[in-house]
């Protein structure tokens, strides 16, 4: 069951657009038909009818205007033929227009997929392992970015990079920079024929190499070690290729709603602390960290956000020990990482090593949490993440500048004092050329040692004296109250802080 709204998101990364919706985008779907030229269509009210053989706008017309589909899906392209969206209104029917290049066994494999909840992705290493004994060598399936997907069984007297490739579960970056010199990736951009790579280093061996492609779409690439090539291994490799589409395809469909699901539980843990939602995410009760992340390139934020959003639910390395959610252009992962924060850190340096070196990534690190206590361990990553810097900022390590950042928030809404002795010593400061509040902010730092704070400020101890002395004519300094002293320090410091922001 899914949502026309979200099929069509899903399916718009085959050149999938909504021609119309006569009845809104939240209809509900609950199947999927396929169109028989020769018989009646029978889809029911709550399916997607797939329009296979309907060849002109005439029949496409009849189709729509006779059917009792919530949906029809039709080979095209924007804009709607007039006839088609004058019989979608009479039958209420939705009609998606799919690229023309977008097989119907793609569309609907991955339909099915999200219609009808089905998590048959398939063994992406058994489609490996099956090409591995077709072509006759080890294979790896990867994707655009020659990540690792999945790779055969067969891996003996393999090359040291396939070796590094699947340990490290991405092709070393000196190996893939051969590949791009001798062409090899701008032959899969396109092209969908088989390529023979001859041995290009003394640990990057031969290769054949066949895009796999949905449509248009470059999913990724099936490679296969052999020192030599053939018509038939190629013919071989070619088909393997389709069938890993379908199954990539398949299994983007089921990420989708793993994803949309798991974001869902995030968002409800991080706002309430969900009771039961850390079960249902396959988290532990406790010794939690929420993570906020913001990416971006330049000024814009959004498709960064996207990026890292998929890289953090799809894993780097073989294991996803995070679950994430998106909200707006923050990227939250609740981790299981304990009370030593190392791990956390280097689970943000993991994602920025996934992600193109342009993008900026700027993170915060809450403290420990459980469950209930979530969505504390998020606003401590984001008043982390709102304080900058190029590495990740964690809480228990920055806690005195949060607490800072907190009071000037305080002060610029007017929930704190505007008026007092620091007040005084300011305003006389700005208007008389004095440095009173630098002094007494020097004194206090020194816990009222003269000499010490006369150091800090380069000038004789009695010069220091007759400071303080003139500042109890500005403003009343009762310095000998510890309470006075302590407010006197924080007005200061959010003063500092309320200057650092401009």
């Amino acid at each position: 069951m899914v949502a026309l709204d979200r099929l069509v998101d899903v399916l718009g990364s085959l050149g999938t657009h909504l021609g119309c919706a006569p009845r809104g985008r939240d209809v509900v779907l609950r199947g999927v038909a396929l169109h028989d030229p020769v018989e009646r269509p029978r889809a029911g009210g709550d399916e997607l009818l797939v329009g296979v053989g309907v060849g002109s706008s005439a029949a496409a017309a009849r189709l729509v205007g006779t059917t009792r589909a919530a949906a029809v899906a039709l080979h095209g392209s924007a804009p709607l033929d007039a006839r088609v969206a004058a019989a979608a209104r009479r039958s209420g029917a939705a009609v998606l227009l799919v690229d023309p290049a977008v097989p119907w066994g793609q569309l609907v494999s991955v339909a099915q997929a999200l219609v009808l909840g089905d998590r048959g992705s398939g063994d992406l290493f058994a489609v490996a392992d099956a090409i591995a004994a077709l072509v006759g060598g080890p294979v790896t399936i990867e994707d655009r970015g020659s990540r690792v997907l999945a790779y055969s069984h067969r891996q003996q007297g393999v090359d040291a990079v396939r070796v590094e490739t699947i340990l490290g579960r991405r092709v070393p970056e000196e190996a893939r920079r051969a590949l791009d010199s001798s062409g090899v990736f701008t032959h899969l951009a396109h092209s969908d024929e088989a390529l023979f790579v001859p041995q290009l280093t003394e640990q990057l061996g031969g290769r054949l190499v066949a895009a796999v492609r949905a449509g248009r779409e470059l999913l990724g690439s099936v490679w296969v070690e052999v020192d030599e090539t053939s018509p038939a291994r190629e013919a071989a490799l070619v088909d393997g290729a389709r069938t890993a589409a379908l199954h990539l395809l398949r299994a983007r469909a089921s990420s989708d709603l793993e994803r949309q699901a798991e974001a869902d539980l995030v968002t409800a843990l991080l706002d309430s602390g969900a009771p039961g939602a850390l079960d249902r995410l396959g988290l532990p009760g406790g010794e939690l960290r929420v993570i906020a992340v913001r990416a971006h390139v330049g000024d814009a934020e959004h498709g960064a956000a996207l990026l890292a959003f998929e890289r953090a639910t799809s894993g780097f390395g073989w294991s996803r020990p995070g679950r994430s959610a998106l909200f707006g252009n923050v990227l939250y992962t609740v981790l299981p990482c304990g009370g030593d924060p190392a791990a956390a850190v280097e689970w943000v340096r993991g994602l920025r090593r996934e992600l193109p070196p342009e993008v900026v990534v700027r993170a915060g690190i809450g403290g420990v949490c459980d469950g209930g206590s979530a969505p504390v361990s998020r606003l401590e990553a984001d008043e982390c993440l709102a304080l900058g810097g190029e590495r990740p900022v964690v809480y228990e390590l920055a806690w005195a500048r949060v607490l800072l950042r907190r009071l000037a928030v305080e002060a610029e809404a007017g929930r704190l004092p505007v008026r007092g002795p620091v007040a005084d010593l300011l305003r006389h400061d700005e208007e008389k050329g004095t440095r009173y509040a630098e002094t007494l902010r020097a004194w206090l730092a020194a816990r009222g040692d003269a000499r010490g704070a006369a150091r800090a400020l380069g000038v004789h101890p009695n010069t220091l004296r007759y400071r303080l002395q003139r500042m109890g004519e500005v403003a009343a300094l009762p310095l000998g109250d510890a309470a006075e002293r302590l407010a006197l320090e924080v007005a200061l410091a959010v003063h500092g802080e309320l200057r650092r922001r401009g």
